[in-house]
């Protein structure tokens, strides 16, 4: 995956400012955006999704031009191709599983059709949801509402995933274990994605590259292979540079 990302947001809340500039590019196909929370990584997961339209700037997806503030583009995010996690999986309480993850691939008006259908079952059995597949998201865990958005985003077959803190509403024998389940599921499906948190041990387990973010900047970009070669602890580099982001 080649990805090009140069923008700058401007935005007010209660009286105050917060400036977004985010530059970066990568070559690799699991991008990580790290740093405290309020640092502007999830405006930038936004911006990249068409969800938030910058000021100013670009964004090109495999020499795609998603957005281009100087030529007058802004793709819909319905035409961008992403998949996209909500950190609390923003799953429709009146819809069950089945037909939540069959959300995306349902025309305006009517119903999805048979090879919509079978795409939908494929998703229900790669993800072990056929025991739930009729409930609705207040009676599934936590683990199986993930599964469920998981697959949502997935079924549409976008060309890059997008992951705001996708285990950040789990406890910590599950976030490990659907670490796992995430890192199996990326490699079957062969998608790159670009993944946003605040936790050094998910950075460790997903990240080829890392976008530091301090106060809506990009202040670093790392490559994982780098510290590998250099011997240097990942975990304890970025743990003093989101200390240093406090000071």
């Amino acid at each position: 995956m080649k990805f090009e990302l140069d923008i700058t947001k401007r935005m007010c809340s209660g009286g105050e400012e917060f400036l977004l500039r985010s530059q970066f590019s990568s070559t690799d196909r699991a991008l990580v955006l790290f740093g405290p929370s309020g640092s502007g990584k999830t405006l930038t997961l936004r911006a990249i999704a068409g969800m938030l339209t910058p000021d100013e700037g670009y964004i090109r997806v495999n020499g795609d031009v998603v957005f281009d503030s100087s030529a007058g583009i802004n793709i819909p995010t319905r035409h961008r191709k992403v998949g996209y996690l909500f950190q609390d999986y923003a799953l429709f309480p009146h819809l069950t599983v089945q037909e939540n993850i069959a959300f995306g691939l349902k025309p305006l008006f009517g119903r999805i059709g048979r090879k919509e259908f079978r795409r939908v079952e494929e998703l229900i059995e790669i993800f072990g949801l056929g025991k739930v597949t009729g409930q609705k998201p207040i009676a599934l865990s936590g683990g199986q509402q993930q599964r469920t958005a998981l697959a949502r985003a997935l079924a549409t077959s976008p060309k890059i995933l997008l992951l705001d803190e996708p285990f950040s509403a789990l406890d910590q024998p599950l976030r490990i274990r659907m670490r796992k389940e995430l890192a199996r599921i990326l490699e079957a499906f062969d998608i790159p994605m670009i993944m946003v948190t605040h936790d050094s041990d998910e950075v460790e387990s997903f990240a080829e590259t890392i976008v530091i973010y301090h106060n809506g900047n990009v202040t670093n970009v790392h490559s994982a292979e780098d510290f590998i070669d250099s011997k240097q602890s990942l975990t304890e580099n970025l743990r003093q540079q989101v200390a240093k982001a406090y000071e």
